[in-house]
């Protein structure tokens, strides 16, 4: 063990502690806004220098090891005025129009303006001027950029995608993407981590807010909403819900309160993606000679985007099956509107989707099969979702429990999952077991495939098929790596579930974000409770979507489902 003092406090670490991680252990604040742990820790921010004694320098405390009888000054005068002129270096470039910023209230820049007493400027502010583009889900403003650089390393280390980068020199130095080009020309998925690491309000997902208020107040519009499986188990942090409060419930009842139709459940269509993708699956398992293998899911925008653009040779690969959100607006546009006895060009249908690449999904050109207009009309994030109810003073703690609409308010415990790393896997294989046998499996059957773990192996026997070797994987830097191992042949799957972000939807990049916290292990895991708490686990036994194929679509793969629940990754 190491040890030292920090203010006076004697302590003992291992080697190779930093200051940052033995004050942090300690609990002794230090302040910093770049610093990521085994991703950012370049200092580029200064805001942890610290003092030490027998040095002359000031040192950062997130790249300096503690060392046998260090003596450390976290507070010290000098310490104290050397991080009141850095941060009034760093606002002297920054927009701080904090009062129309979607990150007021939770921005760590502000927020460490206040904890350092800073309210005056003594230097000029000369913010970065740059044109905004609203035409991509994922929004730079370069006038609040800090030049942390954590975009740049989580984009690189954890997606591998290596969008962003250090342009321009002197006091033009700023974090872009490539000279001239725009992000609409690079090769980004719009997972959003990049959001989600920003310390400001300099990478944000594009707000849709306004074009869903204008829907639901012209008296000529049908407003549906659908709510994805992970929006649940992370909504009511914005709110600081917990407990019964942090209901399902209290969110349709909040929804129904803005002023929405139609509240429903994507659950409902990740049970019918599961019918009709495990139908897929088990039509090319029996029919190998005809098809080209693995099979991947293609619920994931970003991961569809991703296998497009680094791995094109794959896209025959994918399922053609549309993603839940796709289905859910497909169906509405043709059996929802003929139910109703209403015009699909009068309904709008809103997604609140734990993810910002969803917005780009709904855009596509494939996505219009019920009536030629787009299937999905607008996407919000789940953070959007709770900017409206703050907009429109909904208050969901003082709610009563409300439920999904019908016919599209039934989901299952297969369905729920589908927001946790593994779960459309587990879903998929518990209904293609059924199929093949007529028999249900036990539901905790396929439970390899679940856990934390980024890349995941297993091994199935499904009677009367055979053996079923799959595999899961989480975040792009992750996929990357099972890609090449797929082209290199160095492994050899049968299906694979891939999701862009780090934890599957549960960390998508449209999630409440809270500072130094990666929440989608903990979410994913109540996903899973609820699966194991739902009276019914499997999609087939939907009593909705069993409905559904009685009275509209027949069978999946049938003509009608081709038609409306599947698509080409042209």
């Amino acid at each position: 063990m190491v040890n030292f003092k920090i203010n006076d406090r004697e302590l003992s670490v291992k080697p190779g502690t930093t200051i940052l991680e033995a004050a942090e252990k300690a609990g002794i604040p230090i302040p910093h806004l770049c610093y990521l742990k085994e991703i950012n820790e370049i200092a580029a921010c200064r805001m942890c220098m610290v003092e030490v004694e027998g040095t002359d320098r000031l040192v950062p405390a997130c790249n300096t090891q503690v060392t046998e009888g260090m003596v450390i000054h976290t507070n010290s005068p000098r310490v104290s005025r050397a991080r009141r002129t850095n941060l009034r270096l760093i606002l002297s470039q920054h927009n701080s129009n904090c009062t129309t910023c979607i990150r007021g209230g939770n921005c760590e820049l502000q927020r460490l303006a206040q904890d350092l007493n800073i309210h005056y400027q003594t230097y000029d502010v000369q913010p970065e001027r740059s044109r905004v583009d609203l035409s991509v889900p994922v929004v730079r403003e370069a006038g609040k950029c800090i030049k942390c650089m954590r975009c740049v390393q989580v984009c690189d280390k954890i997606q591998g995608m290596n969008i962003w980068d250090v342009v321009g020199t002197g006091s033009r130095t700023t974090v872009d993407v490539k000279v001239g080009r725009s992000l609409k020309d690079t090769d980004c998925t719009f997972c959003g981590q990049c959001v989600t690491h920003c310390p400001t309000g300099a990478l944000t997902v594009r707000d849709d807010t306004n074009r869903v208020l204008r829907a639901i107040a012209d008296p000529e519009i049908i407003t549906v909403v659908q709510v994805a499986p992970a929006v649940r188990v992370a909504w009511a942090e914005e709110f600081g819900l917990e407990g019964a409060k942090a209901s399902t419930g209290r969110m349709v009842a909040a929804l129904k309160r803005m002023g929405f139709n139609y509240v429903f459940d994507t659950n409902f269509t990740a049970d019918l993606t599961i019918m009709e993708e495990g139908s897929e699956f088990l039509e090319r398992f029996t029919r190998r000679g005809k098809h080209r293998w693995p099979m991947f899911t293609s619920c994931c925008p970003g991961w569809v985007s991703f296998l497009k653009s680094q791995y094109p040779a794959y896209k025959e690969h994918l399922s053609t099956a549309k993603s839940p959100q796709q289905m859910f607006g497909a169906v509405v546009k043709s059996f929802f509107a003929e139910k109703i006895g209403v015009d699909p060009a009068k309904i709008c249908v809103v997604s609140v989707m734990p993810c910002s690449a969803k917005k780009a999904e709904c855009e596509l050109p494939s996505m219009k099969a019920a009536n030629g207009d787009p299937d999905v009309d607008v996407v919000l994030t789940t953070r959007e979702m709770c900017r409206l109810f703050r907009s429109d003073f909904v208050d969901p703690a003082e709610l009563e429990d409300e439920t999904f609409d019908s016919p599209f308010g039934t989901g299952t415990g297969a369905a729920v999952i589908f927001g946790a790393t593994g779960g459309v896997m587990d879903a998929a294989l518990r209904s293609a077991y059924y199929l093949v046998t007529g028999k249900n499996p036990d539901p905790d059957a396929f439970s390899e495939v679940r856990g934390n773990k980024p890349w995941r192996e297993a091994t199935f026997e499904i009677p009367g098929a055979g053996k079923v070797r799959v595999a899961v994987v989480s975040g792009l830097g992750n996929t990357r790596k099972l890609m090449e191992a797929v082209d290199s042949g160095t492994v050899d799957y049968d299906f694979v579930e891939v999701m862009a972000c780090p934890g599957g939807c549960a960390g998508g990049g449209g999630q409440p974000i809270h500072e130094g916290k990666e929440l989608a292990a903990s979410r994913g895991n109540q996903l899973w409770k609820l699966d194991a708490k739902a009276p019914i686990r499997f999609s087939h036994e939907n009593p909705d979507v069993q409905a559904l194929y009685r009275q509209y679509l027949k069978a999946p793969l049938g003509e009608r489902s081709h038609r409306l629940l599947h698509t080409h990754h042209d």
